[in-house]
């Protein structure tokens, strides 16, 4: 049992009272988890998720060992850029082999046809001359595109978003490397209720508000779904930012809202 202070009075219990739910009131605003919170919980609040315009997984196209891995984690690189070098001594040697080959069976067609010419050769000698400079041609463009599966390079300009594989790692065809996004404006992905459908059309604005940034971005409307939900009653949408914003990054999230809504 809990003795009364003579000394507190009813105005003094309510004047702590007030301080302490104001102290709560500043410690809220001052959190942005808080605050992100609090509007997320709004039913009027749509989520979205911002996502690059491109990105892919980069995978290895042979069975090798790597000899090098010049991408890191975040790095930016150019579009081509090297990412990573296979070990490939076999490979290159292989396409050796069929260049020279190439040119013997091209050497043999010019003296069969020069042969033809003098009456010492019949056209079918020819014909097989002809048909062993096509085989050797196409085993030396495919031993040219296996050296280029050698190098692994940047298919856009962008970001390493992850490194799957390590240097000297040996690694199968179909393996998986690197995680790579596009630079550029991103783009927002939400689902927004099938209701809105009747009044959204690429190019409607919408705010959109950024929980890591605590900031709102314009945006606009830019695809639409041909299809709602039947079980959420949804439509999804994607959205463009009107501008380029160097702390905005795929995965980021938060909430977007229509004009009048």
């Amino acid at each position: 049992m809990r003795l009364r202070n003579p000394s507190e009075s009813p105005i003094r219990r309510t004047l702590i009272a007030l301080a302490f739910g104001a102290g709560l009131s500043c410690a809220w605003a001052a959190d942005p988890r808080a605050t992100a919170a609090a509007v997320a919980d709004d039913p009027g609040a749509i989520r979205v998720l911002l996502a690059a315009q491109l990105e892919t997984t980069l995978s290895s196209q042979m069975n090798g060992t790597l000899a090098d891995m010049q991408a890191v984690l975040g790095q930016k690189v150019a579009k081509n850029a090297l990412l990573a070098q296979f070990i490939c001594t076999e490979t290159q040697a292989r396409a050796k082999v069929a260049g020279a080959e190439l040119n013997l069976a091209r050497q043999n067609l010019e003296a069969k046809r020069n042969l033809q010419k003098l009456n010492a050769a019949g056209d079918l000698e020819v014909l097989n001359a002809t048909t062993e400079v096509e085989k050797a041609d196409g085993a030396l463009t495919l031993a040219r595109t296996q050296v280029g599966y050698c190098q692994v390079r940047a298919p856009f300009s962008g970001r390493v978003a992850k490194v799957l594989a390590k240097p000297h790692q040996t690694v199968s065809a179909g393996t998986p490397l690197f995680d790579l996004v596009s630079d550029g404006p991103l783009k927002v992905r939400l689902n927004v209720p099938s209701t809105l459908l009747a009044r959204l059309k690429p190019g409607t604005p919408v705010a959109v508000s950024i929980h890591e940034t605590g900031k709102t971005y314009p945006a606009k409307v830019s695809a639409i779904n041909a299809r709602v939900d039947a079980v959420a009653q949804t439509v999804e949408l994607e959205a463009r930012l009107d501008n380029e914003h160097p702390e905005l990054i795929p995965g980021m999230s938060g909430i977007a809202r229509f004009p009048g809504q």
